[in-house]
């Protein structure tokens, strides 16, 4: 009895697609490319035109250079098995764009007002 359980919960996670196997965008073929959830085709082949420039070091290097993949996308294809060089992205990492744009304009402010405090204290 415990067996066909075994069995059949296995069957179910193979159909349904859930990845077990982490595929890394430095080593793996179109094939596997192919594989993740995400990654078709035009993706696969633009990975390894540019793995051909060189290995992507980390994820804000493949975000850099993949078109199309920032930060919810690539946080995606982390969830799906894609890994840069055995890594997962960290969930800190898929910051949104308005996130960052938010961060800058904040330190300008910051850098802008710096100034003006130090003349008022003079």
């Amino acid at each position: 009895m415990i067996k066909k359980l075994v069995l059949a919960v296995a069957a179910l996670l193979a159909s349904t697609g859930i990845a077990f196997a982490q595929v890394d965008v430095n080593k793996a073929d179109a094939a596997a490319l192919d594989g993740i959830k995400g990654v078709g085709p035009s993706m696969s082949k633009m990975i390894l035109d540019e793995r051909a420039k060189g290995e992507f070091k980390d994820w804000a290097d493949f975000q850099g250079r993949i078109k199309g993949v920032k930060g919810k996308k690539a946080m995606k294809l982390s969830e799906a098995g894609l890994v840069v060089n055995g890594k997962p992205m960290e969930a800190s990492a898929a910051k949104p764009a308005k996130a960052v744009k938010a961060e800058k304009a904040s330190a300008k402010a910051d850098a802008k007002a710096k100034p003006a405090e130090q003349k008022a204290a003079m």
